[in-house]
């Protein structure tokens, strides 16, 4: 049977009570990168309590390996089509955007990514993430923060790996990343069927290259390379036990340093041998149980930025983690590749349908979500996956517009059966015909009303 930690949703994460920083001992006594400070009681000094946070500490770093072995070549876009139901490589998928999605290894020398002109109207937004799921940088249609370069596309970056030094080329603004491992993760919208080959035509005209070959002339977009697949790699590192997570952490912490920031999470880790390309000097047994331990405390973490809203919870605080190893490691449980706020926000609710539960979501007139792109509403089953239905509609606002009603307000049935013509086409969204399920709004170029959390999410109202 396998491991019910390898498809934790978010509905799991949330309902859970809160475990206090003082009881788990994990993150440094200090402020994170992201703003928020986290601070705890004396950390323990017992080795299986020290492995159990070591776990917690490498759980992102070690799945983000396994989705990199999964994924394509290294150095190469692999463009991914829409996402269906069947799509399980990560939980949380959302279908309003196409993904091109490259692993680069900036160790040798940088690489150079080049963005074409898309047309006004249309997101994107290219996310880099080092290899402990941190989003470090996010050039987009809303900012596309080029520096010491044209401020017209197309958009050339250099993406340069750590301690790299050398000479800028004219017309590229630099990216510097703190690990040689760095995910490229490109959303591009697409709105509707019927624009998808579009989409496809502008990820095809993204370039990616190496420096040397990009100065050769030969850099070219294309189809993009194919995807290794091999397993789901939740579910993967899973099923790893004790001795096999530590001593992969421990390789990639070598290949991967943690930062500066990390020095006294690091220290302690070694009185139990976790140390980059070190080997866990404690028993087999012990590095099993302490992996259930770990995923115990995961489970029991409620993160104090989550804000609440009727129902409905999000973290203003997601992207980039520093110290608050608690909320990085639940943020890769629940999907990994968060954007940054500024980006996106993802408002969540949880229900449990019943056969035949219908429910609604009622947006007030001109009190639609207030984004600088676009927003949409996606269903997920138990498991975070999109959930399966024969319509095949997996989300909803953004593919199909939406239609007030007289009064000016704009209804969404959620609900298993189609509602046939009562219900205006755009404006059903199908759940599993019973069992939890979760629903979250993406909210692009969030406005500052949402950023500020002054925005009112309306409640989902359960009818029958």
């Amino acid at each position: 049977m396998s491991d019910p930690f390898a498809q934790v949703s978010r509905r799991r994460i949330l309902e859970l009570g809160v475990a206090t920083a003082a009881t788990l001992g994990l993150a440094a006594c200090s402020a994170s990168d992201h703003g928020s400070t986290a601070t705890t009681t004396a950390a323990s000094g017992d080795p299986a309590d020290i492995a159990a946070d070591a776990y917690i500490f490498g759980y992102p770093l070690v799945l983000s390996d396994l989705i990199r072995e999964t994924a394509g070549p290294a150095n190469e876009f692999v463009h991914q089509n829409p996402p269906t139901s069947e799509s399980k490589q990560v939980v949380g998928l959302n279908p309003d955007t196409l993904y091109s999605q490259a692993w680069l290894n900036l160790r040798p020398e940088p690489m150079v990514l080049q963005v074409p002109p898309i047309e006004a109207g249309r997101y994107w937004v290219m996310q880099f993430l080092d290899a402990w799921t941190n989003t470090v940088h996010d050039p987009s249609s809303t900012n596309p923060r080029v520096k010491n370069a044209p401020p017209h596309p197309p958009y050339t970056y250099l993406v340069t790996g750590p301690g790299w030094k050398g000479t800028i080329p004219d017309g590229m603004t630099q990216l510097s990343v703190p690990t040689g491992t760095t995910c490229l993760l490109g959303r591009i919208e697409y709105k509707g069927a019927g624009d998808v080959e579009h989409a496809r035509a502008l990820q095809q005209q993204l370039k990616l290259a190496p420096l040397s070959v990009w100065n050769s002339g030969a850099a070219q977009g294309g189809p993009g390379a194919q995807a290794a697949g091999g397993g789901v790699p939740a579910q993967m590192v899973a099923g790893m036990d004790g001795p096999a997570f530590f001593a992969r952490m421990c390789a990639l912490m070598e290949l991967n340093p943690p930062s500066d920031d990390d020095s006294d999470a690091i220290k302690r880790f070694a009185t139990i041998g976790v140390t980059p390309g070190g080997a866990p000097t404690l028993p087999a047994n012990t590095l099993t149980a302490a992996i259930a331990a770990g995923k115990a405390q995961l489970a029991a973490y409620r993160d104090p930025h989550y804000q609440q809203i009727n129902g409905w919870s999000y973290n203003l605080e997601v992207g980039t983690y520093g110290t608050d190893y608690l909320l990085r490691a639940q943020v890769a449980v629940e999907g990994p590749g968060a954007n940054l706020p500024r980006d996106a926000v993802y408002p969540t609710v949880n229900a449990n349908a019943e056969r035949g539960s219908r429910f609604r979501v009622t947006f007030e007139k001109n009190a639609l979500p207030p984004v600088g792109a676009f927003w949409s509403l996606t269903a997920y089953d138990a498991q975070s996956y999109l959930v399966q239905n024969p319509a095949g509609i997996y989300s909803v606002g953004h593919l199909i517009p939406l239609t007030p009603a007289a009064d000016g307000t704009v209804r969404i049935a959620v609900q298993n059966t189609d509602p046939g013509p009562a219900v205006t086409a755009g404006h059903w969204l199908p759940i599993p015909e019973s069992g939890p399920f979760s629903l979250t709004m993406r909210l692009y170029a969030p406005k500052d009303t949402v950023l500020n959390g002054k925005w009112e999410i309306p409640k989902l109202e359960q009818l029958s």
